[in-house]
């Protein structure tokens, strides 16, 4: 452990730099590195004051900690902001940005899960400086949080009990619960023209270059869309290869990106209002009876076209909304939504429930579980900023 403590305490790295302290959880399969020490502060008087100045600052340590040699393509992370204008008016008590490999999203569902008994579990004020404020329900043996997230507060109950050392701890063996901001849906049967340079050759089989999809908000704007749309058949049965979904989105979310009227008008800040990512669902989820025992899948391309392994929190909170207001969901239903990793385990592990919760907003549940802790040095120029192959 002797050289553990030299890297934690500095000991490997180049002058200029600061070792960054992470916690890291997968929801569904999905990463979260939680960073809790070694980032600076954040200039601001808003939440989306302070991602800018992250952009424009600070992202090399974004990029740091997202990419290899740290990190890969698919990681995805949490920037905890302890203050924010909502929680110096006491509608928060912490905000987050959330990073990735392209940059800084909106909303996140999953690391909201997973962030929900991060945030519950420690007891370090520094980290978390309002943490004796969240009052422990012992009726529902439960704590409630308001995290403010850049789309806005997003409320998140979280399983929770009393152990034998006194303290309240979140309960792994139960869902964390959030309810997000206001979703919608944006546009319905929303009619692209692929040019003929960019059809992809499963969409070229079927003899045309229209595609259908909707648009919907749920945190952050997502085009959903139908695999036989795309071209292709079941994803759920394993015959459609991950690779050709990748270049069949990147086309979807350019084009339909493009469409800048589909994002705006709809009351969010201009920062909000863009494409986040592309959702490959079933045929069944345009069909009545959307609930049943079958989850609904769903693929999620997002950011620089990661893949996301659980189901998407705020994708799901988007489908839901979406399918509210096709007339496909009822008032009351709950229903399972899988990723490929969920559904190939017969969704025992790793699904999501999604639920209408009244006033626009919808409820996500889904459990989240550690990985690990790490403390990340820069030793050498060469790791300092990362990369992608």
């Amino acid at each position: 452990m002797d050289t553990f403590s030299r890297i934690s305490s500095g000991g490997y790295s180049l002058a200029g730099t600061s070792v960054i302290s992470t916690v890291d959880m997968h929801t569904g399969g999905e990463p979260t590195r939680i960073i809790v020490q070694g980032y600076p502060f954040l200039e601001g008087d808003t939440l989306l004051e302070k991602r800018t100045y992250a952009k424009e600052k600070v992202d090399g340590l974004r990029q740091r900690l997202m990419r290899e040699p740290r990190g890969h393509k698919e990681m995805y992370g949490a920037i905890l902001v302890p203050e924010t204008e909502k929680t110096r008016c006491g509608e928060a008590d912490i905000g987050v940005l959330f990073c990735h490999n392209e940059g800084y999203s909106t909303m996140c569902g999953h690391a909201t899960i997973a962030l929900g008994r991060f945030l519950i579990d420690t007891q370090d004020e520094a980290v978390f400086p309002r943490r004796k404020q969240v009052a422990f329900d012992a009726a529902k043996r439960e704590c409630k949080l308001r995290l403010h997230a850049p789309c806005g507060v997003v409320d998140v109950a979280v399983p929770s009990q009393v152990e034998d050392d006194g303290r309240v701890r979140s309960d792994p063996k139960r869902e964390v619960q959030f309810v997000s901001v206001r979703s919608f849906a944006a546009a319905t049967d929303v009619v692209i023209e692929v040019p003929e340079e960019q059809v992809w050759p499963a969409l070229r089989g079927t003899g045309r270059r229209a595609v259908k999809v909707d648009v919907a908000y749920g945190g952050a704007f997502y085009a959903i869309v139908q695999e036989q749309e795309l071209g292709f058949g079941r994803v759920r049965d394993g015959g459609v290869d991950l690779r050709r979904l990748d270049e069949a989105t990147a086309v979807v979310k350019q084009l339909v990106g493009a469409r800048v009227e589909l994002f705006r008008g709809h009351g969010l800040e201009r920062d909000l209002e863009y494409l986040y990512g592309v959702i490959v669902v079933e045929e069944g989820e345009g069909r009545a009876g959307l609930g049943g025992l079958e989850g609904r899948l769903g693929v999620c391309f997002f950011a620089d076209q990661q893949v996301d392994r659980s189901p998407t929190g705020s994708g799901v909170s988007a489908r839901v909304a979406l399918a509210r207001a096709k007339g496909l969901l009822g008032a009351g239903e709950r229903v399972r939504f899988d990723s490929v990793l969920s559904a190939r385990r017969g969704g025992e592990a790793g699904a999501f429930a999604g639920s209408d919760a009244g006033a626009g907003r919808v409820r996500v549940e889904g459990r989240a579980f550690y990985t690990g802790a790490s403390a990340f040095a820069v030793e050498d120029a060469f790791s300092r900023q990362g990369f992608l192959l």
